[in-house]
């Protein structure tokens, strides 16, 4: 060992000491006493070795994920705290699947038509098959919704038949939904329909997209990204009729000399609110072979009990995916602000209540520290756990999520004490009062909340794992610092951290969420959604 690293870690030992010393001659825990011990020293000492070069981006299912998932674990244990996660370890095993196509055709009639420009399939809503599926007609059944007020499938076969739908609902002229009957719209989603046409013995399913351009965009985005999803998910255990999406020129083709006629037949539905369906000859031949391969990710668990015998079954959970882009090629996507940053906070954070509970001083709550992997991949890690929890739902009363906490974006070029507050008031008015209470009594940062807007075009409510929690009803805060131009690139390195800054933002969502793991009553949801 170097003689300067010995150094570091007997002065880290002694400041330890001397911490513990003091909160245990202490009355009652002193909070600011306890947040003291998150330093830029030790966010510096996680986030360096979370993006080195031998972590390789962190991607789920590689390597160097499992190597960044064992630091944290090792870290956790060197805490000794339980080990709560799958077969007494601090691990929650994820497997994921990874979809593709390796062959994907559209011929109606003579002519092919191009995948993801005149037509798109999605491999995640279609099981597959290398066996081609011929049809000499189409069945058009309006919208494809089998519903006590409004039902397509009425008195129609569809056996064994492939299907022409359009997307959406039928809605009349006064923007009232037949499915409902108000201006609400009802929650037939693609999904649905697709499983209903499954079950009702349907052989295929071509839906006339009437967002084509935006929707087929993000397929294509998707299929280059290598789409992963939990194996064991709830999205999995859907069964879903084979199916295309078409562009409004592709069935127009289908269709050739019938159209007009299925214009008169969807234009009687929205008119009437009766269901109508026609037979329309045409020669269609379809293949959907997929490809799947399996990648095992984690996620890992810290986990502080409370000490109040009646508060310690309720729990906060403070999470940060620690997966990135991983490697393209020799090139790394170290991910040093997304997201070692947020991740070395929240271990900061876990070690400031570690030793408060060392000290005989730890929070009333339990906490639970979610490090999560599958972010990058579409919320996974996140998606798992809150379907697979290891602790009630019933029971987590607020999510603290941290993502990308250590740059500054260009808006507060002049100000780095700043940060993007997401979704506190979304759901809990009381969880946007104790933040800002927070940040007025110990941190005085800069709250910016321009990101929370309802109509915020970047939609980072939706982006990032707390999200994954909000829509189950548990309120969530989400940490964010804003992008950069490293954002996503090989540029993303430990260099351009600000260590100071992450100190205060820290230090913020460990009084947020102290104040959350010790008040008398849990915060209510009082925001409907």
């Amino acid at each position: 060992m170097k003689k300067a690293s010995f150094l570091a870690l007997l002065f880290i030992g002694i400041a330890c000491q001397n911490f513990l010393a003091a909160q245990s001659r202490a009355t009652a825990p002193d909070p600011v006493l306890i947040a003291s011990g998150i330093t830029a020293s030790e966010l510096q000492r996680h986030l360096t070795v979370l993006a080195s070069d031998e972590m390789q981006g962190r991607e789920t299912g590689t390597e160097g994920q499992r190597k960044a998932a064992q630091y944290i674990a090792d870290v956790f244990s060197s805490w000794q705290l339980p080990a709560v996660g799958d077969d007494n370890s601090y691990f929650q095993h994820i497997l994921f699947k990874a979809e593709s196509w390796k062959r994907v055709e559209l011929t109606i009639g003579d002519k092919k038509y191009r995948h993801l420009w005149e037509y798109y399939a999605a491999p995640h809503l279609n099981e597959g098959s290398a066996s081609p599926m011929s049809f000499n007609e189409v069945l058009f059944l309006g919208y494809g919704i089998d519903d006590a007020n409004y039902s397509d499938y009425k008195g129609v076969d569809v056996k064994g038949k492939a299907l022409l739908i359009y997307d959406g609902e039928p809605v009349n002229a006064s923007g009232i939904s037949y499915v409902t009957g108000t201006s609400e719209r009802s929650n037939w989603t693609t999904e649905q329909k697709l499983a209903v046409a499954k079950s009702k013995g349907a052989a295929l399913v071509l839906i006339i997209d009437s967002s084509f351009k935006e929707n087929v965009a993000e397929v294509r985005k998707a299929l280059s990204n290598t789409r992963l999803q939990p194996a064991k998910s709830r999205l999995n255990l859907r069964n879903l009729a084979p199916n295309c999406h078409l562009s409004s020129e592709t069935a127009k083709a289908l269709l050739g000399t019938q159209v007009k006629k299925v214009i008169r037949q969807r234009d009687k539905i929205l008119k009437k609110g009766r269901p109508s369906d026609a037979v329309i000859p045409a020669k269609i031949e379809v293949t959907l072979d997929k490809e799947t391969r399996e990648l095992s990710g984690h996620n890992v668990l810290g986990y502080v009990q409370g000490s109040d015998p009646v508060l310690q079954n309720e729990l906060v959970i403070v999470s940060a995916h620690f997966d990135h882009l991983g490697m393209r090629g020799d090139a790394i996507y170290y991910g040093a602000d997304d997201n070692a940053s947020g991740t070395s906070a929240v271990l900061e954070i876990a070690q400031a209540f570690s030793d408060a509970k060392q000290a005989g001083m730890g929070p009333r709550r339990s906490v639970l520290f979610l490090l999560v992997s599958g972010e990058e991949k579409g919320l996974l890690g996140s998606q798992y756990y809150v379907e697979h929890p290891t602790f009630p739902l019933a029971n987590t009363i607020a999510n603290v999520n941290v993502d990308m906490v250590g740059r500054v974006d260009a808006k507060h070029a002049d100000n780095p004490h700043y940060i993007y507050v997401i979704g506190a008031d979304r759901l809990s008015t009381e969880l946007h009062r104790i933040n800002e209470t927070a940040n007025a009594t110990y941190t005085q940062l800069e709250l910016d909340y321009t990101y929370n807007a309802k109509n915020d075009p970047n939609r980072y409510y939706y982006r990032s794992d707390h999200y994954n929690f909000a829509e189950r009803g548990i309120p969530a805060v989400f940490y964010f610092s804003g992008t950069h131009q490293d954002y996503h690139r090989t540029t993303d390195t430990v260099d351009k951290i600000n260590f100071d800054k992450m100190v205060k933002i820290a230090q913020l969502v460990f009084h947020t969420t102290w104040e959350l793991a010790n008040r008398d009553l849990r915060i209510q949801v009082d925001v409907k959604k």
